[in-house]
């Protein structure tokens, strides 16, 4: 290789890892249901302040927990159409592994569609608090979560590492 082809290789090289976005290892990205009832109760200082508490679980889809089945709950504080998490997490079992993560912050809005409720999409942080088997590694990581709704009573839920 000459020396014109070698600068150009790493010229090149160097712009693809500048404009590529930094972006947070997707540990997995889960189906979610609602298991059971949710229960909602009101707080009483104003109209449309609630405390929910509910539980789910889901199955991993892809990632590294693929094949995982994650059961958890969560408190959400529920103010009007937007709420804060107050409390939750969950544990992630796979042959060989166990995960058990905890909510550290997150944020929540109903997401209504021709007037109705379509579901909830939610945002927040959480640690991972106890981590065995190949997943060791990840014991004591900041964890990032996402859901996006696909109705009323299903979601998905993406955990990346940060």
């Amino acid at each position: 290789m000459n020396r014109c082809t070698i600068t150009a290789l790493v010229g090149s090289t160097l712009v693809m890892i500048v404009v590529q976005p930094a972006r947070a290892d997707v540990i997995a990205r889960y189906e979610c249901s609602l298991a059971g009832f949710f229960t909602q109760e009101p707080i009483g200082d104003h109209p449309d302040h609630n405390l929910v508490a509910q539980d789910y679980v889901c199955v991993g889809v892809e990632g590294l927990l693929k094949g995982a089945v994650y059961s958890a709950s969560n408190v959400v504080e529920w103010d009007g159409p937007k709420a804060t998490m107050v409390m939750g997490g969950g544990v992630h079992r796979i042959p060989g592994g166990r995960l058990v993560t905890q909510l550290t912050e997150g944020s929540a809005k109903a997401v209504m569609k021709d007037g109705k409720p379509v579901g909830v999409e939610s945002v927040g942080k959480g640690i991972v608090k106890f981590a065995s088997g190949p997943f060791a590694g990840l014991n004591g990581k900041t964890v990032g979560f996402v859901t996006k709704p696909i109705n009323p009573i299903r979601f998905n839920l993406e955990f990346t590492a940060d």
